[in-house]
């Protein structure tokens, strides 16, 4: 008889594959169109296989798994040496654009990947479309070629790009993602937008239930986090998105074809509020976020518009025709030399001698058509320069940032953990080295941020990250932080220990150290008065030297006495209160009367 964990685990998936590939099945005998889809497919792609596709997303995973250790920890990669953190560090620059923060980050991409990139391979077509131009003609006509090493060197340039010119430091493919969704807007709205809309979250709810196909849950507090849409890189995802709006509307424009407006629009407007590129924000002060919602929407409906003109714009001229006809010719006088044999040809019977000898004239003597430059001037045109001039910006914003060098990795404290370049210690209220290269003349205090946590450094490859914040520490009392390269990994501890005086402020500890190491303290918090008095004393909670001490204030006394927090066995005394411990509760005992103190700080 079969295991329940074999029936979990094994073949409830397998019933589940099997009911989807027969109601494929079903459904394609039931569907009888005009022309198969296997003839659609193969009429642009190799074998009807988006092979350049499966070898991007092959790489990408193959980056998660090997270069990012993910084959040893799926769930936790090593991450940090692996973002774009500057143009002086090469490495992250190219690897961030393939790498992820977490399995969870690269099912995402892959899986949005999966639906938009064999759409933009199917529309660029493995075999060529150009006039007169056949397969095998020449090496770039090669479908093989085209299949197997353009489009995925495109891919790899694009990462590359959307790398350099994003708002670091970012980490994931989703800036190819979107770049993807955008050149398949272009070509094919609705299809593209059904497929992001619909077949995405298909493929994840299919991925999730094959992988745990009957979950238990419960519930339970989590730490306070940021909102969802501060951890998205928004700059980066519009990045993408207009790069792959102008080489989509590059192809377009080569091969003359003018999609429907309607569509384009309503498409580019509705991907534009789903995936979130509305979500324009800052940050405030630590922990603190500025949502720019409005202007988003505005940015986002203006977007639709100015991209649908740019595809299927009118090519007419926008300066209206009688204000061009009055417009008079540059470049030439009446009276030069040319300009008075044109004038008596023109007087003649024949306008066609005219008007060539008239032209004639304009070449001979540099002359410039103001009308015909004015004609040129159409919403098209227009249209499209307004899109590469936002994408200009997208891109340039980027650049002072990514110049950012971090040359001073020697840790404020004494305790820090080294591991090899990397230096690891816990810090609060330091400034963000990340947006110092931004703090410029009267913006400086607009964009100095402070932050605390577990901060990571290191000088020779740029980094200054807050890996862990402080009040995620203190919500899960532990957290382990990967460092490393390629090829090697080294694992760092960090734990927090404390006490909460009653009605006060926590007093606690962080410790700090590397595999095979001892802890190390890292830091310790100011001192706390619990709110109770006790025989006329005053109770305060503090840490010295990794040690957590009660110290007692008397009236009328200078000085204060100190006792060491009492065990579960062993009491303590000090100014003439005895301390007793109780599972995870301090009680002072004086003159007959005890009362809690303090308790021991608890973590999820």
């Amino acid at each position: 008889m079969l295991s329940r964990t074999t029936l979990l685990t094994v073949v409830l998936p397998l019933v589940v594959v099997a009911t989807l590939l027969g109601s494929v099945a079903v459904v394609r005998r039931l569907h009888r169109p005009s022309r198969r889809w296997g003839d659609i497919v193969r009429s642009r792609l190799v074998m009807g296989v988006p092979w350049g596709s499966l070898l991007v997303m092959g790489f990408v995973f193959c980056v998660y798994l090997f270069v990012q250790d993910g084959i040893t920890n799926f769930e936790n990669p090593v991450v940090i040496p692996f973002r774009a953190y500057s143009y002086f560090y090469p490495t992250g620059m190219l690897a961030a654009p393939f790498s992820h923060a977490g399995s969870g980050h690269l099912i995402g991409n892959l899986s949005g990947a999966t639906v938009v990139a064999p759409i933009v391979e199917y529309a660029w077509g493995h075999y060529p479309e150009g006039r007169g131009e056949g397969s095998f003609s020449s090496w770039h006509a090669n479908p093989w070629v085209r299949a197997l090493v353009i489009f995925p060197l495109a891919v790899l340039a694009i990462g590359v790009l959307s790398s350099l010119f994003a708002l670091g430091p970012v980490i994931g493919f989703s800036g190819v993602v979107f770049a993807f969704a955008a050149f398949a807007l272009v070509h094919y709205p609705i299809v593209t937008l059904v497929g992001l809309l619909g077949v995405q979250s298909v493929l994840l709810t299919l991925y999730r239930a094959l992988q745990v196909p009957i979950g238990v849950y419960v519930a339970r507090p989590r730490p306070p986090s940021a909102p969802s849409w501060a951890g998205i890189a928004i700059q980066g995802h519009a990045l993408g998105f207009f790069l792959g709006l102008v080489l989509g509307v590059a192809v377009l424009r080569r091969r003359n074809r003018r999609p429907d407006a309607v569509r384009i629009w309503l498409a580019i407007l509705l991907f534009g509020f789903v995936q979130g590129l509305w979500q324009i924000y800052w940050f405030a002060d630590e922990n603190v976020y500025v949502l720019f919602q409005g202007p988003g929407v505005l940015v986002v409906t203006a977007l639709a518009l100015v991209v649908t003109v740019a595809i299927a714009g009118s090519d007419r001229s926008l300066v209206p025709e009688r204000l061009e006809r009055r417009l008079p010719l540059v470049g030439r006088s009446a009276d030069s030399p040319v300009g008075r044999p044109l004038e008596m040809a023109g007087d003649g019977d024949d306008r066609t001698v005219g008007a060539r000898l008239e032209r004639i004239g304009e070449l001979a003597s540099g002359a410039v058509d103001r009308r015909s430059r004015l004609s040129a001037v159409t919403p098209r045109r227009t249209a499209t320069m307004l899109v590469l001039l936002v994408f200009a910006i997208v891109a340039g914003m980027a650049i002072p940032v990514n110049f950012f060098v971090y040359e001073d990795a020697a840790s404020s404290s004494e305790t820090a953990v080294e591991v090899e370049d990397y230096t690891i210690e816990y810090a609060e209220g330091v400034e963000n080295e990340l947006t110092s290269p931004v703090q410029v003349g009267p913006f400086a205090e607009a964009f100095s941020v402070e932050s605390s946590g577990v901060i990571v450094t290191s000088d020779r490859r740029h980094v200054w990250s807050e890996v862990v914040p402080a009040h995620s520490l203190a919500f899960t009392g532990e957290a382990e932080i990967a460092v490393g390269g390629p090829g090697w990994r080294e694992t760092v501890h960090v734990e927090r220990t404390g006490w909460e005086p009653v009605g006060n402020d926590t007093v606690y500890q962080v410790e700090i150290w590397a595999d095979g190491e001892a802890p190390q303290l890292a830091h310790e918090s100011n001192a706390s008065q619990a709110d109770v008095r006790i025989a006329g004393r005053n109770v305060t909670v503090a840490s010295q030297d990794g040690e957590f001490v009660l110290e007692v204030e008397s009236p009328g006394a200078d000085e204060v006495d100190t006792a060491p927090l009492p065990s579960p066995d062993e009491p303590t005394t000090a100014a003439g209160v005895t301390f007793e411990r109780e599972d995870d509760t301090v009680y002072a005992t004086a003159e007959g009367t005890q009362v809690a103190v303090a308790s021991e700080e608890t973590y999820n």
